[in-house]
């Protein structure tokens, strides 16, 4: 038995010490960690259209961008939204539109069978509005059956009720612009030319283009569409010219210095396809940015060549820190301390959107991505606090001071329910979703318990312990710095090198830590879980909120970390692992039902660690079987596979593979498995 644990040990520690080299190998010179962010290909095929638009396709690979599509076809004819779904038609449509575009003939097999799936789907009469916008821009579709949105909503402003600030933030970078198109229903000439008339299942003279209805209150949205085109079409809508006056003036306000807006193609792609209706050259510097600013998202091999929906190196460097810290690589070695500093120089002290509606908040965030001062966010800002607050660094007293600045902002984001949202305050007017324009259900950002979670998690880790709050905490407060025997660095606590911080201000209120708290056990579902908004699915909510519960309130909380622990091993799959299908989030029946994967592996094992470590009711049987899985899943060189995606941005709607999840999530947990089960933290120089 003991030569049995001995080898198990040593293979754990091998595993280890494979994935934590394979991620040093991918450290960027400059400190950070960054891997491709994959979604479906409609990003590709709608940039490709915006290059026709503006007649730039020349100065770009898109003949690369034909080998991409192809080679993202399924067998079936269609093309996915996420891996394995048996196709999907509205990004199937867009798919053999950018093939036709770069001048694939409708004769081609890929297209003849890409026909065929989409027109037994009901062809583009049923795809969403986004598909049929872009159609309508080069005359595919008809202007009539797409919603009208009046200028004047520019000067709805809070405390008015409906305003552009009560979108979330990522339909608010898309909207604006796209007021400027929506008025102007442009037709764009490209070459070639193409028709697609032979994808309506009805036949192009049978084709009413009209909003669908669903019959019931929402219905009464057409009613006002139909008012809204009516004035239009007898040029009656008020306040016309200053509304657009007023959101070009706000695309251009929101344009970061390197060209982006937002930190994501869709409003990327909007603020520029405003511009060219606004009859922009494409030689102004703000539409030379602006393309700049997509090219920057694109990704090329010798024969492809796509582009990112978004791009990922704070989110990624935060999490591999995080994860080689539990590997047992020690605080100050050097990779962490470049991360450290580069996440550190990342920090957004400037105002965003935020602002409008927190007026108490100062900046101190992060954003996901590498330029966004517009939009940082709650998630992105927790993980790099708890990533600063593993590691030391050349200067402490800074770091400090930037992770105070950073809880204080958290702190003032927090929801009238009790939780966190992503990227702004009290975004949760849900009627919002039932306009015809937000079909993507994705029009607000509500406090979810996956964010949630993440801020009480990061509490927890800086008061260095369990149930600090259960132990009558009046506030929660900066930590000291990290002390560690091992360091080859001078003590970051020295008062002639780094002075310390000489009153660490109170942070998180146990007022808000009890409001959260409550929210979360509300939130629980009737058998243990916790949705997850952030990542697929369950899983990932259920993961999450036992690592804070366990950190925060065990014993307050106990039963609920029990019933949620108890439902991860009830899903456990017969290899070991976990895993859970995208389709959870259309059907709750599948929640915690999937192929394993070592992302969600990982993330079921993190739970049943913390919720073991809290309740010291171990379900050890289950956690060994999850790591077993892990090591025989790893390659030879450190690294996971994994085809599936398990990355959440719109459920139901649009999902995401990163890259670099299965990697260090992985890693994660077999340095806490080894830690919590063997009590060693194995550090390393």
């Amino acid at each position: 038995m003991q030569t049995q644990e001995r080898m198990m040990t040593s293979r754990l520690d091998d595993a280890i010490a494979a994935s934590r080299n394979y991620l040093l190998s991918l450290q960027d010179p400059a400190g950070y960690w960054w891997a491709e962010l994959e979604s479906n290909v409609t990003i590709t095929a709608e940039i490709i259209l915006l290059h026709k638009i503006w007649r730039t396709d020349q100065a770009r690979p898109l003949h690369k961008a034909e080998t991409y599509l192809r080679s993202r076809q399924r067998e079936h004819g269609g093309w996915e939204l996420f891996y394995g779904d048996g196709g999907e038609l509205s990004t199937s449509v867009e798919a053999y539109a950018a093939l036709k575009i770069l001048g694939v003939p409708a004769t081609d097999p890929a297209l003849v069978k890409a026909r065929e799936f989409i027109l037994n789907r009901g062809g583009i009469s049923q795809t969403r509005i986004f598909t049929k916008l872009h159609l309508a821009l080069i005359g595919c579709y008809d202007w009539c059956g797409i919603p009208s949105i009046p200028p004047w909503v520019m000067f709805l402003a809070p405390p008015f009720p409906v305003s552009i600030y009560e979108m979330s933030s990522w339909a608010r970078g898309s909207t604006v612009p796209l007021l400027i198109v929506f008025d102007r229903k442009p037709v764009f000439a490209i070459d070639p030319a193409i028709t697609l008339n032979e994808l309506y299942a009805e036949g192009i003279e049978n084709a009413r283009f009209e909003l669908p209805r669903n019959h019931d209150w929402s219905d009464l949205f057409i009613y006002f569409d139909q008012a809204f085109k009516f004035a239009e079409h007898f040029n009656l809508v008020p306040f016309r010219q200053a509304g657009i006056n007023a959101a070009e003036r706000w695309v251009l306000e929101r344009q970061e210095a390197t060209g982006d807006w937002g930190g994501i193609i869709p409003a990327m792609l909007n603020s520029l396809l405003a511009l060219r209706c606004l009859d922009y050259d494409v030689a102004d510097p703000v539409v030379e940015r602006g393309l700049k600013a997509v090219d920057n998202f694109a990704l090329e091999t010798e024969d492809a060549y796509w582009i990112q929906a978004c791009i990922s190196p704070v989110w990624d460097t935060a999490l591999v820190m995080r994860a080689l810290v539990d590997s047992g690589l020690a605080p100050d070695h050097p990779a962490l301390v470049r991360g450290g500093e580069w996440l550190l120089d990342q920090q957004i002290l400037d105002y965003g959107d935020w602002a409008v509606k927190n007026r108490q908040g100062k900046p101190g965030a992060w954003a996901f991505e590498f330029n966004n001062c517009f939009y940082p966010d709650v998630d992105d800002t927790a993980v790099v606090v708890m990533a600063l607050n593993a590691v030391q660094l050349p200067n402490e007293r800074l770091k400090q001071a930037a992770i105070a600045r950073a809880v204080d902002w958290i702190a003032t984001m927090q929801c009238k329910p009790g939780g966190w949202a992503a990227f702004d305050l009290n975004n949760d007017q849900n009627w919002l979703n039932a306009i015809p324009y937000g079909d993507l259900k994705a029009m607000i950002d509500p406090n979810t318990a996956d964010v949630t979670a993440r801020v009480l998690e990061m509490v927890g880790q800086l008061n260095g312990g369990v149930g600090e709050w259960e132990r009558g905490e009046t506030d929660v407060h900066t930590p000291s710095p990290i002390q560690n025997p091992q360091s080859k660095i001078p003590n970051p606590k020295s008062p002639i090198q780094n002075p310390p911080l000489l009153s660490p201000p109170p942070l998180l209120s146990p007022h808000r830590i009890n409001h959260a708290l409550t929210y979360l056990a509300r939130e629980q579902e009737s058998d243990g879980c916790w949705f997850g908004r952030w990542g697929v699915n369950y899983i990932y909510g259920t993961s999450g909120v036992l690592s804070a519960l366990a950190l925060i309130a065990p014993q307050q909380y106990r039963s609920q970390i029990e019933r949620g622990a108890a439902w991860l091993v009830s899903c456990q799959n017969p290899d070991g692992g976990w895993g859970e299908t995208c389709r959870s989030y259309d059907d709750p029946r599948l929640k915690g039902q999937g192929s394993s994967t070592a992302s969600q592996t990982a993330w079921a094992l993190l739970g049943l660690l913390a919720a073991g470590e809290a309740t010291a009711n171990w379900a050890s049987t289950a956690i060994e079987f999850g790591v077993q899985y892990l090591l025989d899943a790893q390659n030879l060189d450190g690294s996971w596979d994994e085809g599936e995606f398990t990355g959440t941005g719109f459920p139901r709607h649009f999902y995401i593979n990163y890259h670099l999840y299965r990697q260090h999530f992985p890693l994660m947990v077999l340095g806490r498995y080894r830690q919590y089960v063997h009590g060693s933290l194995n550090h390393l120089d």
